[in-house]
C-alpha cells in the first residue's frame, strides 16, 4: 500500500510540472505531454511491475498447485482412468482385441 501512495505523489509532481512546461513562456503542451510521460508514466508503470513480480509469482504457483490438486482429484475419482478394458467387455465374452507384437 505504501507503494501506491508514492506513486501518487510522484504522479503528482509530474503532473505539476508538466503544467509548469505548459504554462511557461517558453513552454509547450507538446512538452508538458512528453514530460508527463517520460517522467510520470512511463517509469510508474515499470516500477509498479517490477514491485509487483513476486505477487504475481505467488499467484502463479497457487493457481498451478490448485490444477495439480484438481488433476490429482479428478484422476483418482474416475475409475476408468487407468485406459484398460472395462471388466463388462470380459464378463459378457467380448476379448479386447490386441495388436500383434
Amino acid at each position: 500500500m505504501a507503494v501506491y501512495l508514492v506513486v501518487i505523489g510522484w504522479m503528482y509532481v509530474v503532473l505539476m510540472m508538466s503544467v509548469a512546461e505548459a504554462t511557461n513562456t517558453t513552454g509547450t503542451v507538446l512538452g508538458a505531454i512528453v514530460t508527463f510521460f517520460l517522467y510520470g508514466v512511463l517509469p510508474v508503470a515499470l516500477v509498479v511491475y517490477l514491485m509487483r513480480t513476486p505477487q504475481r509469482r505467488k499467484a502463479l504457483k497457487a493457481r498451478e498447485a490448485a490444477e495439480q490438486r484438481e488433476a490429482t482429484t479428478a484422476a483418482s475419482s474416475d475409475p476408468d482412468a487407468g485406459g484398460h478394458a472395462s471388466g463388462a467387455a470380459e464378463a459378457s465374452g467380448i476379448t479386447p482385441v490386441r495388436k500383434e507384437p
